[in-house]
């Protein structure tokens, strides 16, 4: 088959396999909503609307269930928007935290393949050791354990045949379908799913590029090594490519496996703490931070340090949103209502149009709530929920690095809490954020942010005769150019076009029958059945092309 043929089959196979597996867990409604004709979504109940047993799933449970069944690229798309607490309601951010990627493994014969084709020499060449079953796999590749020849403990993680390539068409399927639900689901335009789309593929691409999780894993290890109680894993350069990673291989306690930690003899408050000041740490001092730093990915080595792993998802975090950040908290707890909203509009979180005295409102009850305390009383987490659900309301958009930090937030905060229930985070960011807020007031510190003020000052007093001067010459040459986007004027255009074609095709069509007709009552020959062949050949004509456009009519609902 032609490379670009099978490319639109493949495409649209997957399509019909996303229906399928949408009206398999009962979101029909979506489907045609999204603008799909009626007979597809007809075969599409009758091949899936009864396959589904489990029909006392939620609603959000249901939605999990579709993301699994559709693979690795719509995984990683229910993980991004679990981060999404300012457009997702909870219940379904709490379902979507459940998303699991666990896969079937690959023959161990493939990964000597690819381990071969990467680092150029066979397996037993490069490690005194591999074992042929993976200690886990996952959609985008698998763990092996493996030892180097001198003695080296390492995990060796190999990506998956072809995934890539499944990944890049589900996206662009993606990309095709936020294109459709902004189109025809005018509700969800403020939301802009291609831009939630444009994430999930920054995301995967990141995760698909192993070498970029090796200078992650460096950057990080860069960062805490005067840190005693924080162990990052040494990365194998000359044993890792695109495609394969090999890190140092941690011996310790998995953070979530609570059983064994209750058993050994181990300080937990400790361990809450060093796991809380690391990522504070990442937030306040070095603006990039671990963005999926859930207990799975915490290995206790003992009642002194702790190791973090899997450094696929990271976030960073400017100076500015840090000091915006502070801002927002010390705000809040002082009731400073108009300033707060100030803060959010700086960073495009709410937009001009919002209801801004309903949004005070709001804020002024969540603020009396905190009025007054230090910041050692504010239960971090249960404050980001509330503010959250204030946002979404409002509808809000929280730029994605701050949804992914303030999930990390949570995520710590949750650990802390399973391990010592009276655990507060606040108490842990107090001094972080207190030495942010006098490192911002240092002289120095003013004076270069006046001296930045002041050169981009000069530099718009610079440049704004020229652009003066282009805009008045425009005008006086009547090229002065205002542009609009009218969505439901688009639409008006469309559907007039798509009556003006039918009225044509249907004026082209009467001049057929009668011109038909015309060469009967003259009885040219030659004949048929005693009537002229040319007439006969016309109203056969005319009958195909009228069942064509009857089908046509019928098939697009709108008769």
């Amino acid at each position: 088959m032609i490379p670009g043929i099978q490319r639109k089959y493949s495409m649209v196979r997957r399509y019909r396999e996303i229906i399928d597996t949408l009206i398999k867990y009962e979101f029909g409604h979506i489907v045609e909503r999204l603008g799909i004709k009626k007979p597809v979504l007809f075969k599409s109940k009758l091949k899936s609307g009864y396959r589904h047993k489990e029909r006392n799933l939620s609603s959000p449970e249901r939605a999990r269930k579709v993301l699994e069944e559709l693979g690795p690229t719509f995984i990683k798309f229910g993980q991004i928007l679990s981060t999404r607490r300012d457009l997702i309601p909870p219940r379904y951010i709490q379902e979507l935290e459940k998303l699991q990627d666990s896969v079937p493994p690959f023959s161990f014969d493939i990964v000597q393949n690819i381990i071969r084709d990467e680092l150029g020499a066979d397996i037993d060449h490069l490690f005194s050791n591999f074992e042929k079953n993976p200690i886990a796999a996952a959609s985008i590749g698998q763990v092996h354990s493996a030892k180097l020849h001198d003695g080296s403990d390492v995990v060796v993680k190999v990506q998956r045949p072809d995934i890539k390539k499944r990944i890049e068409s589900d996206l662009d399927i993606l990309y095709s379908i936020a294109g459709f639900i902004e189109e025809y689901i005018e509700e969800s335009r403020m939301y802009r799913p291609k831009e939630i789309v444009d994430q999930l593929a920054r995301t995967i691409s990141a995760e698909l590029d192993y070498t970029q999780e090796a200078r992650n894993i460096s950057i990080f290890s860069n960062n805490f090594k005067h840190d005693p109680h924080i162990y990052i894993p040494e990365v194998y350069e000359e044993y890792s490519t695109r495609r394969v990673l090999t890190i140092e291989r941690i011996k310790g306690i998995k953070g979530n496996d609570y059983a064994k930690i209750e058993k050994m003899d181990i300080d937990v408050n400790k361990i809450a703490t060093y796991g809380a000041e690391a990522f504070m740490k990442q937030i306040f001092e070095d603006g990039f931070f671990h963005a999926d730093m859930h207990p799975g990915n915490i290995f206790i080595i003992n009642d002194e340090k702790i190791a973090l792993i899997d450094f696929g998802m990271v976030g960073y975090i400017s100076e500015d949103m840090r000091y915006a950040l502070i801002d927002a908290l010390f705000l809040i707890t002082n009731r400073e209502i108009s300033q707060f909203i100030e803060v959010m509009r700086d960073f495009g979180i709410i937009s001009g149009d919002v209801d801004s005295p309903a949004l005070k409102a709001d804020l002024e009850f969540l603020m009396y709530k905190y009025y007054g305390r230090s910041l050692k009383q504010v239960n971090m987490p249960d404050m980001i929920h509330q503010v959250f659900a204030i946002l979404r309301k409002h509808r809000a958009r929280i730029p994605p690095n701050i949804s992914l930090l303030l999930k990390g937030v949570v995520t710590i905060s949750g650990l802390g809490t399973r391990l010592v229930p009276d655990f507060n985070v606040t108490v842990i960011a107090e001094p972080y954020a207190k030495k942010v807020m006098r490192e911002r007031v240092r002289p120095d510190k003013i004076a270069r942010g006046a001296f930045t003020d002041l050169m981009n000052f000069i530099r718009m007093l610079h440049k704004f005769p020229t652009q003066a001067s282009h805009i008045l010459s425009s005008a006086e040459k009547g090229n002065f150019l205002i542009k609009l986007e009218l969505h439901w004027l688009q639409q008006l255009v469309e559907q007039i076009n798509t009556a003006s074609n039918r009225l044509a095709f249907s004026l082209i069509l009467s001049s057929i029958i009668i011109g038909s007709s015309l060469i009967i009552q003259t009885g040219i020959e030659p004949h048929l059945w005693g009537l002229p062949v040319l007439g006969l050949i016309g109203f056969l004509t005319a009958g195909i092309l009228g069942l064509i456009l009857v089908i046509y009519i019928l098939r697009s609902g709108n008769i």
